[in-house]
């Protein structure tokens, strides 16, 4: 779905253009986007268990999970947002999107440090938790389309995981909240807490290729967020970029682009 641009730029730590602070293991490809129409005109078939879009062909499917699995963004940055303004660092909700979608909850303290020169209160991960899965338990679903989507994943044998910025808790939370958790049993579960880094370093991804024994060159990435997209690219993964909240030109180096869960299947082939 794309066409090759060698003028295009690698992703910051912010996941802007330009940085060059994640080298990829398996350099991904630069490239400009084609419309979904042009996607959808690809050729797709099965090869020996894997799955091909175009020349490419895919072993493993990897799923962020707040955004893409579970409809948790409205959720935890409403509450993000009014947290931070509580304590003194006025937040919209807009803010809290821009700044933190996608990202594990250091980055909030790290940002926070950086604009204002203080620390966050000791137990805010504990509040900021704690405030989230209640409003989990009380009103979180699953993104439309996406049950449909994992059955026939499962159905074609086409494996699959969840490589996550949230904590293994929240995960936790969130996918027996919602049913999710008959589709994902704990050992295609990877969180941020597992690596160093979480997005948009690549590491997370870099992991879930490597507990799932397959090559980063041969997984795609579903993500809604810029860290996210910016950390599938650095892990030399092909990554197609969920819009129903982020638009397509807030996540320019997508592989291809889709706004219904409906979508997924004809692109995954």
């Amino acid at each position: 779905g794309y066409i090759p641009n060698p003028e295009a730029k690698p992703f910051s730590a912010d996941g802007t253009a330009g940085g060059t602070l994640w080298e990829s293991r398996t350099p991904p490809n630069n490239h400009l986007p084609q419309p979904l129409d042009r996607v959808r005109g690809l050729r797709h078939f099965c090869v020996q268990g894997a799955f091909t879009v175009g020349h490419m062909s895919y072993e493993l499917v990897i799923f962020d999970n707040d955004g893409v699995l579970v409809d948790s963004e409205p959720l935890s940055n409403t509450i993000l947002a009014g947290y931070l303004t509580e304590l003194g660092h006025p937040t919209t909700y807009e803010d809290s999107l821009r700044d933190y979608m996608g990202a594990a909850v250091h980055r909030v303290h790290d940002l926070v440090r950086e604009r204002t020169g203080q620390q966050l209160p000791g137990d805010f991960d504990d509040t900021l938790h704690r405030r989230v899965f209640a409003a989990f338990e009380r009103e979180l679903e699953p993104v439309a389309g996406v049950i449909e989507v994992l059955e026939k994943l499962r159905a074609d044998g086409r494996p699959y995981c969840v490589a996550s910025s949230g904590s293994h808790e929240r995960i936790r939370v969130g996918h027996r909240k919602t049913g999710l958790d008959r589709w994902f049993e704990p050992g295609i579960v990877f969180s941020a807490q597992d690596v160093g880094r979480g997005k948009p370093a690549p590491d997370l991804f870099l992991h879930a290729a490597e507990r799932m024994g397959v090559s980063p060159a041969r997984c795609v990435v579903v993500e809604d967020s810029p860290l996210g997209v910016a950390a599938a690219r650095a892990a030399g993964m092909d990554v197609y970029a969920f819009t129903a909240m982020t638009p397509a030109e807030e996540l320019p180096r997508a592989t291809a682009y889709f706004s219904s869960m409906a979508e997924l299947p004809e692109l995954l082939g």
